[in-house]
């Protein structure tokens, strides 16, 4: 059966916070999609970005973009005063996203949502231990990556970038609230984004959107699982993945991507 939808990613809904989100304005998309006749709505990748902010160099292929979880939600949950939610309001060109003002920005009201966050909260503790097989690498690498002042997890020291035992279960006692903060924002990413979800399905319209095919390098995919990538003694990609030329580039492209170890991963 053949279906019509629209693309339309996340951060280009409209908002008042420099980037669109998974708040009132993608309901409202819902809303069209359903009475234009549609049925299927293209969302894009919808992970964390990373280098030169493309979401195909995503430091996880498993965590939400928390870039997309709504403020005026937070604030309606009592996550955000007043005050906090309109400093977080962009002023300046609308017609593109500035990620580097998104991501101070960003950073200083998840630190403020967490103040009020309940740790214990049974549903939060239920999503931590439901997805802790990614989760808990993935809050590790970013503390870690803050740590480091953001380089790459190639270049931190040995006993990290190698994962010494001793030394992460060190970090982790030390740096426990910045590991958790990183937890909480997946969970708040996943409760709006399964809202939205139901919503969409609801009103018969499916999401689909680009899984990440290929992991980035410095992602925490790459980092607890080096075993799984064709990488050498230092952990360096032997084998990038990439296109053969074509209309777009004549010489082909490299797109720094470390390939699989198929015969380790078809083992289990």
């Amino acid at each position: 059966m053949r279906r019509n939808g629209i693309l339309m990613h996340i951060s280009s809904l409209p908002s008042d916070y420099g980037i669109g989100s998974i708040g009132m304005p993608a309901f409202k998309f819902v809303d069209f999609l359903y009475e234009a006749g549609q049925s299927l709505w293209q969302v894009l990748p919808t992970n964390p970005t990373s280098f030169g902010d493309s979401p195909y160099q995503s430091f996880s292929v498993f965590a939400g973009n928390p870039y997309f979880i709504d403020l005026e939600i937070l604030h309606r949950q009592g996550l955000l005063t007043e005050d906090e939610l309109e400093a977080c309001k962009y002023r300046e060109n609308y017609e593109a996203v500035d990620y580097a003002w998104v991501y101070k920005n960003r950073r200083n009201v998840m630190t403020a949502v967490y103040t009020r966050f309940d740790t214990k909260d049974k549903d939060y503790i239920g999503f931590c231990k439901q997805n802790a097989e990614w989760l808990c690498d993935y809050a590790l690498f970013m503390a870690l990556k803050d740590a480091h002042g953001g380089i790459a997890w190639y270049e931190w020291q040995s006993e990290y970038k190698t994962r010494e035992a001793r030394a992460l279960k060190d970090f982790c006692d030390g740096h426990r609230e910045a590991i958790e903060l990183y937890k909480m924002q997946q969970y708040l990413f996943s409760c709006q984004w399964t809202e939205l979800k139901k919503y969409a399905n609801e009103k018969g319209i499916r999401l689909i959107g680009d899984m990440p095919i290929y992991t980035a390098h410095d992602s925490s995919d790459v980092w607890a699982n080096p075993h799984l990538f064709k990488l050498d003694a230092e952990l360096s990609p032997t084998h990038v993945a990439g296109c053969p030329p074509d209309a777009f580039s004549a010489d082909g492209q490299l797109w720094g991507n470390p390939t699989y170890r198929w015969d380790r991963l078809a083992e289990n």
